[in-house]
């Protein structure tokens, strides 16, 4: 689904924020980045979404080059950023009926998909309303309905729930896992390492840019919860 292989990415000022790194998400998973600010984890997600070239390396998504085959690959994926930008003078029905004719979404599925969303993240009742009235969970929302609507087969967050009260965040663990058992995959940066821990099925360590772990959530941590085992490699490092 997502194979990213030796990538690094120099800043102009000569920071190395991503050195060499390889890993590999599959169908079926829901995969944690964690890493410490700074680590390169946001860098990282800008290059596997396009937004930013790198230097050495290669990015796939399902079998096509992020760098030769953008367009393609955005067909196929959702990216929403920890602070997401959004059309703020539509309302939210407008947004979403903008982001379904992107993906050329049918009346009658965008009409299903909207619903549904925007039900259980309690939502519908303010679509009519601007967005620049929300509130930062009100966007945080809006902005992952759009994302669901189009059906992505790789979805790619950075700090998802970050804004989204515990009732939001348990929707959308169940949004996340029904993605993946319908053949989909999840791609994500978090601190919330308990969230992660419960949720992620495979998870990547990385620090300075370099991957330090990676692999089944379980055999990554073993007996130890994933927050000693993140405190003791960094500090190890």
């Amino acid at each position: 689904m997502l194979k990213i292989e030796k990538l690094s990415k120099i800043y102009k000022n000569g920071k190395k924020a991503v050195d060499n790194l390889n890993l590999e998400v599959k169908p079926g998973d829901i995969f944690g980045f964690i890493g410490h600010n700074g680590a390169g984890k946001t860098t990282t997600i800008k290059c596997v979404t396009g937004l930013l070239d790198f230097d050495e390396g290669e990015i796939s998504i399902d079998g096509r080059s992020i760098k030769t085959q953008d367009i393609e690959c955005k067909r196929t994926m959702a990216y929403i950023p920890d602070n997401p930008d959004l059309y703020e003078n539509m309302t939210g029905i407008q947004y979403l009926n903008f982001i379904s004719d992107i993906f050329g979404i049918s009346k009658r599925d965008r009409e299903a998909s909207i619903r549904k969303y925007s039900d259980a993240f309690e939502l519908t009742s303010s679509l009519g309303d601007i967005i620049s009235a929300y509130s930062h969970g009100m966007k945080q929302k809006l902005a992952l309905i759009s994302a669901f609507i189009h059906s992505p087969r790789l979805l790619v967050l950075d700090e998802p729930f970050v804004g989204l009260d515990p009732k939001a965040a348990h929707t959308l663990k169940g949004f996340l896992k029904e993605l993946c058992d319908n053949g989909g995959a999840v791609f994500f940066s978090t601190h919330v390492l308990e969230v992660a821990e419960k949720l992620c099925s495979k998870i990547a360590i990385i620090k300075a840019g370099r991957l330090i772990a990676c692999g089944k959530t379980d055999e990554v941590k073993g007996d130890n919860s994933l927050e000693e085992l993140f405190m003791e490699l960094i500090d190890n490092e």
